[in-house]
C-alpha cells in the first residue's frame, strides 16, 4: 500500500510543477548511474558481479538451465547420461534428451538471457573502467583483461549452445537504447571470442593472488579450447589444419611452462583439494558465506540420489550415467580400453533388484577405476558413505537406469562444513572448467592431425598411467572393489599404428576421462560425429529405456538448439527480427 502512495504523490507533484512529460523519466531506486560507478570501487563491484555469474546462476534463471556444468546440454542429450528421476518430472528435459527441443523451452529461455545478462555485465564493468580517473592505466590494463575472459567464455557458452548468435561488445551496447543490441546474428562470432582471449592472454599475470581470478595461462588454454572447437567441420568431421596448429602451439607452451601436474584422479572432485595443481580455471563455490547457500553449486540442485539418507539430505534423482558410459570403462586383461566393443554387452549392475534381495557387483572383469570415481554402483563404496545400496537411492529404476553420478558429491564428513548449513545440495566443490589433463588430451588430438601419432600416445599414457597411479575404490577390508586393471599403451600398440586408430583412442580417452563433467556432447558435435554416436545410441538403447523409442538425431540440426522463440520476437526492427532461427526449428 505504501508504494501505491508514493506513486500516487510523486504523480501529483510532477503535475503541479510540470507540464513536460520529462518528469515520468524516473530513474529506478537502487539502480547506480554510469558516473557513480566510474571509480575504483564502482568498476571492481562490476567485475566481481561479471565474475559472479559463471556458475550459471544469479540472473533471474532457474537452478539449472544455464548451470557452468552443463548437465542438460552437454551431459543428458550425450551417451554419457539419462536426465534420471521419473518420466513426468522437468518433461522438458525428456524432450531435449529425445532432440525434439522447443523453441519455447524455459530451457531455451534461461540459457540465452544468462549469457546475455552476463555478457552485459562484462560490458558494464569495460564500460566503466573507460571512464574512471581513480585507476592507474596498469590497473585498469587487468580490470580490462579479466573482463574481456569473462566476456569471451560467456559467448563461448552461448556458441556452444546456439551457434549462431551475436557478439555484443562494450562499444554495441547501450544501456539506456534497447535497440543497440538489435543485431543480426548472421556471422561467426569465433574471431571475436578469440580477440577477447587473445586480449586477455597478452596483459593477465601467470599468477593471482585471489583464486578464482582468470590468469595469463586460463586465457591461454580457453583459446587453445576456442580453436580445438574449430579444428574439426562439424557436417564432415574433416580437420582444419590451421586451426589445430594454433591450438598446438598455445598447449605446448602451457605443457612446457611447469606451472600444472595431474594429481590424484579423486582430487579434482572435492572440496577439499579444490585450485590444486591440475586446475588451470575453475568455477569457485563457497557456502555458510552469509548467503542461503545461493554461492555453492547450484547448478546441480537436482543431481542427487534419492533418498532422505543419501549425499544431498533426498532430492531429486536427475542427470544418471547411462549403461553405455559405464561399459565404456571395461577394459581387456591388459587394462587397455575396448573401444569398438565395449558396448557388445552390459556391465552386471542390479536393475530391477530389490534392496531386500542379493547383489554382488562384478568383480572379475577388468574396469578401469576412473569407472567408481565417476559413477555411483550398487555395492561397491561410495566415497565414505558406505557400499550404495543400489534402487533406494534412485527415484526410478526402470526409466534412469541403476547408477548415480558422483563427481560432485561430497564425503559424509563434510557435512556442515563443505555443505550448506541448512541445504545439503549447496556444496563448496568447485567445477573444474579446465582440467591440466584437458591440455594434455587436446594436444593429442592435436598431435594425431597434424604432428605424431607416437607423442599423442605418450600424451594419452600420461592420462592413464595418473588413473594406475590414483587411489583406487576400496572396500573396508582395503582389497580393491573391483577388477581394476588399466595400464598404458605399449610403443608399437595397433590402437596409434595409423591416424584413424588414433583419433578413436584419444577420443574414448577424453570420454573416460571427462565422464559426467558435461563436456561429452559438444566434443562429439566438433569432432563431426554427434549423428554416429547417437544414432547408434539411441538404437540400442531404446531397447532398454521405452522412453528412447522412437527419437531420432537429425543431422545438420540436432548439432544445436533452438533460439528461444520470445528473444527473436524482442529483436525486431522495422517490422523485421534481427534474429534468425537455426535450421530445423
Amino acid at each position: 500500500m505504501k508504494k501505491i502512495l508514493f506513486f500516487s504523490t510523486l504523480f501529483v507533484v510532477g503535475l503541479a510543477t510540470s507540464c513536460k512529460e520529462s518528469f515520468l523519466d524516473v530513474r529506478p531506486q537502487g539502480v547506480a548511474s554510469p558516473t557513480q560507478v566510474a571509480n575504483r570501487d564502482g568498476v571492481n563491484a562490476l567485475l566481481i558481479g561479471a565474475y559472479s555469474l559463471l556458475d550459471g546462476i544469479g540472473s533471474g534463471t532457474t537452478g539449472w538451465h544455464a548451470a557452468v556444468s552443463n548437465w542438460v546440454y552437454g551431459g543428458v542429450v550425450s551417451d554419457d547420461a539419462y536426465k534420471g528421476t521419473d518420466g513426468s518430472d522437468q518433461p522438458e528435459i525428456t524432450a531435449l534428451e529425445r532432440f525434439e527441443g522447443q523453441a519455447n523451452f524455459a530451457h531455451m529461455i534461461g540459457k540465452w538471457r544468462h549469457t546475455y545478462d552476463a555478457v552485459s555485465r562484462c560490458n558494464a564493468a569495460l564500460q566503466a573502467v573507460a571512464d574512471a580517473k581513480d585507476i592507474p592505466d596498469v590497473e585498469k590494463a587487468q580490470i580490462v583483461a579479466q573482463a574481456r575472459f569473462l566476456r569471451g567464455h560467456y559467448h563461448f557458452e552461448g556458441k556452444k549452445i546456439f551457434n549462431m548468435l551475436p557478439y555484443i561488445d562494450e562499444k554495441t551496447y547501450d544501456p539506456v537504447n534497447a535497440n543497440s543490441t538489435k543485431i543480426p546474428n548472421d556471422k561467426d562470432i569465433y574471431p571475436n571470442i578469440e580477440a577477447d582471449f587473445k586480449a586477455a592472454m597478452d596483459a593477465l599475470p601467470e599468477t593471482q593472488s585471489q583464486k578464482g581470478r582468470a590468469t595469463k595461462f586460463a586465457a591461454m588454454a580457453y583459446l587453445a579450447k576456442i580453436y580445438m572447437f574449430q579444428g574439426f567441420n562439424v557436417a564432415t568431421g574433416v580437420p582444419n589444419p590451421a586451426k589445430l596448429k594454433a591450438a598446438k602451439d598455445l598447449l605446448e607452451a602451457i605443457v612446457a611452462s611447469g606451472k600444472y601436474r595431474l594429481v590424484d584422479f579423486q582430487d579434482n572432485f572435492k572440496a577439499a583439494t579444490n585450485n590444486n595443481p591440475e586446475s588451470v580455471f575453475e568455477v569457485q563455490y563457497s557456502v555458510n558465506d552469509g548467503t542461503a547457500g545461493q554461492n555453492g553449486n547450484q547448478g546441480d540442485v537436482l543431481n542427487w540420489p534419492y533418498f532422505s539418507s543419501a549425499p544431498g539430505g533426498g532430492c531429486c534423482g536427475f542427470y544418471q550415467p547411462s549403461q553405455n558410459l559405464v561399459n565404456a570403462y571395461k577394459t581387456d586383461a591388459k587394462g587397455l580400453p575396448l573401444i569398438d566393443t565395449y558396448n557388445d554387452s552390459d556391465l552386471k549392475s542390479d536393475q530391477g533388484i530389490k534392496a531386500t534381495e542379493a547383489f554382488v557387483p562384478d568383480n572379475t572383469t577388468p574396469l578401469d577405476p576412473r569407472l567408481d570415481h565417476t559413477v555411483g554402483r550398487r555395492g561397491v563404496p561410495f566415497l565414505d558413505w558406505g557400499p550404495m545400496p543400489g534402487v533406494t537411492w534412485v527415484r526410478d529404476q526402470s526409466y534412469g537406469g541403476p547408477y548415480v553420478g558422483k563427481k560432485w558429491m561430497y564425503l559424509k564428513a563434510e557435512e556442515g562444513t563443505n555443505t550448506h548449513s541448512t541445504n545439503k545440495r549447496s556444496v563448496a566443490n568447485n567445477y573444474r572448467l579446465i582440467r591440466y589433463a584437458s591440455v594434455l588430451l587436446w594436444l593429442a588430438e592435436a598431435e594425431v592431425e597434424i604432428g605424431s601419432l607416437d607423442k599423442a600416445r605418450l600424451l594419452v599414457n600420461q592420462i592413464r598411467k595418473r588413473a594406475k597411479d590414483s587411489k583406487y575404490v576400496t572396500m573396508p577390508d582395503g582389497k580393491p572393489a573391483a577388477n581394476y586393471v588399466v595400464d598404458e599403451y605399449p610403443a608399437g600398440s595397433a590402437a596409434f599404428a595409423d591416424q584413424a586408430s588414433a583419433r578413436k583412442a584419444v577420443r574414448f580417452e577424453s570420454r573416460l576421462e571427462l565422464g559426467m563433467e558435461g563436456f561429452r556432447f559438444f566434443d562429439i558435435v566438433r569432432w563431426g560425429i554427434a549423428d554416429q554416436v547417437m544414432t547408434a545410441y539411441l538404437a540400442k538403447e531404446s531397447l532398454k529405456r521405452p522412453f528412447y523409442k522412437g527419437a531420432i538425431f537429425k543431422k545438420g540440426t540436432n548439432e544445436y538448439f533452438p533460439l528461444p522463440v520470445d528473444q527473436i520476437a524482442n529483436t525486431y526492427l522495422n517490422g523485421q527480427p534481427t534474429l534468425k532461427q537455426n535450421n530445423g526449428y
